[in-house]
């Protein structure tokens, strides 16, 4: 077996951090947006120089040209003569003959082209066959005037020194440009670095086990983070009440199956105790009822679950009104035949709704079943379909005793029971599942005073 230490080691690739690269990217994008704008610049200030010096030349030709015709020889020297700014040592006017050498006026004193010399309106190129001049660059224009040529332009020195000016200051923002980018990735850094270190300190502390931490950003904000802060707070709010409930519903289902568990035992021994077929007999029936009790409860939790994590693809386009018939259609012989009187109130247009159509129904049945439940005898239920501003309200009317406001949070939890219905079967759970189904839909469970009697609306959006 090979030493471990003699193990060739594997090295691992090296990797920058997400802020590392968000630097990069930010010194990055600031250095070529400024070389480009740097380099559009250089070549606009280079355009309108040459325009410039196109037009000044073609101008000043046909200015000469023109004294040239009105006057002659005589009169174009000295106008040429004219011309001439003290100093100026760019500028060329020049009359030449047909081999290139000048007559008079200011320029290379040997000027040389290729060939004989050919009228252009402007071009730029050099002037003399010898040096300095077939070393400098001149912008000229080359007219005929008889049997002689006229040469006008300027040298392209001061405006190569300008250039070179221009260039040294670009290059100089450039590198202002690259420092400030520098600048700004270790801010954009910063900044990132303190959003992602504030959610992970928040993941960590959830993580172990606070459910109260909270990301910090502008609510409402459209900074990317603020939203990802927002979405991340609904999700931890969403985590610990589930949480919370998970805790209530242990603790009351615990509590809860305590009763019936002690009864079914209690009859389970009186069955097998008994030795009179009839006590056994009853106490076997016992026995079912509290079977199918802690049955109803577990199905019940079963279906809760299932309304609180149900894909929305299972959900089709349902017409509320047919719906609330179908409904009303069946239960109505059963409100009927409990001593209720049954009503059903449909407003609006029929508009179409998004529903999971069989949980829909179970949450209206189940609020139908409470009221024949607490309604009592001679009361009635009133099943009613509402729009209102963009919502639909499926709504379930008793003329029972209510429940108080202060009581409805306590109702709407599971196994939450109050007190006069702790001598009724159940488990608490009705109100539960129907939260969860609005929930599902995107809505809400609202409870109200029918004064007497409890309104109960599952509220969707249209």
């Amino acid at each position: 077996m090979p030493d471990i230490d003699s193990l060739p080691t594997v090295k691992r690739p090296f990797r920058l951090t997400v802020t590392a690269r968000i630097a990069l990217l930010a010194i990055a994008l600031a250095l070529i947006s400024n070389l480009v704008l740097v380099a559009f610049v250089w070549r606009q200030i280079h355009d309108d120089s040459i325009d410039a010096l196109r037009r000044d030349t073609i101008e000043q030709s046909d200015a000469l040209v023109s004294v040239w015709r009105s006057g002659g020889m005589p009169a174009l020297s000295r106008a040429i003569a004219e011309a001439r700014a003290p100093g100026d040592i760019s500028l060329i006017l020049a009359v030449v003959d047909g081999g290139g050498v000048r007559r008079i006026g200011v320029g290379p004193r040997d000027i040389t082209l290729v060939g004989a010399p050919e009228p252009t309106t402007f071009r730029i190129g050099t002037l003399g066959g010898a040096r300095p001049w077939s070393e400098r660059e001149a912008g000229y224009a080359v007219r005929r005037i008889g049997m002689d040529f006229l040469i006008s332009g300027r040298l392209l020195d001061d405006w190569e020194q300008e250039q070179r000016g221009i260039e040294q200051a670009m290059v100089a923002a450039t590198l202002l440009s690259l420092v400030l980018g520098i600048l700004v990735g270790l801010a954009v850094t910063r900044y990132v670095g303190h959003r992602l270190n504030e959610v992970s300190d928040v993941i960590e502390g959830v993580a172990a086990g606070d459910l109260t931490r909270r990301v910090g950003g502008l609510a409402g904000g459209q900074d990317a983070f603020d939203r990802l802060a927002s979405r991340l707070n609904a999700m931890l709010d969403k985590v610990e009440r589930l949480m919370t409930e998970l805790r209530v519903v242990t603790d009351g289902f615990a509590h809860d199956l305590r009763s019936p568990l002690a009864r079914l035992r209690s009859k389970a021994e009186a069955a097998v105790l008994h030795s009179d077929p009839e006590q056994r007999e009853a106490a076997m029936s016992g026995l079912l009822v509290e079977t199918d009790l802690v049955m109803r409860m577990l199905t019940t939790l079963i279906e809760i679950s299932r309304a609180e994590s149900l894909s929305r693809d299972r959900f089709t386009s349902v017409d509320p009104a047919a719906l609330v018939e179908e409904i009303a259609e069946l239960y109505a012989p059963v409100v009927e035949d409990a001593g209720m009187a049954f009503t059903t109130a449909i407003e609006g247009d029929g508009a179409r709704v998004i529903l999971h159509r069989e949980l829909m129904i179970q949450a209206i049945t189940n609020l139908i079943d409470n009221a024949l439940r607490h309604a009592g005898a001679g009361g009635a239920v009133t099943l009613r379909l509402i729009p209102d501003e963009g919502w639909l309200r499926f709504q379930v009317e008793d003329r029972g005793p209510g429940i108080a406001e202060a009581d409805r949070a306590q109702a709407l939890r599971r196994f939450g029971r109050l007190d006069r219905a702790r001598t009724t079967p159940g488990a608490g759970l009705g109100m539960a599942l129907v939260e969860a189904v609005a929930r599902l839909h995107g809505g809400r469970l609202e409870l109200g005073d029918n004064a007497p009697g409890l309104i109960v609306a599952i509220v969707v959006p249209l």
